[in-house]
């Protein structure tokens, strides 16, 4: 996975799990990542949801996919799938 450094600059990189699938050439990817409680200092896990765009439409539930952000591409879609 390498950034697209280009004249808009590098974009996001984030790797997750698909958990369902959205619609036509849409799926919903969790990404999870952990950070350290404000308060109490213990390592929490955390999960994000994004709407990925998946041109082919060949992404299933359970698959591993890296996404990287791009231009949007509906009301909630800033994310393409990279492989």
């Amino acid at each position: 996975m390498s950034t697209e450094n280009n004249t808009r600059g590098a974009r996001k990189l984030r790797k997750g799990v698909v958990v369902s699938k959205s619609g036509a050439k849409t799926v919903k990817v969790a990404v999870s990542y952990r950070e350290r409680h404000p308060v109490y200092g213990k390592i929490v896990t955390r999960t994000k949801n994004y709407h990925v765009h998946d041109e082919a439409d060949t992404a299933k539930v359970g698959d591993v996919v890296a996404i990287m952000e791009t231009r949007p591409l509906s009301a909630t879609k800033r994310w393409r799938i990279v492989k």
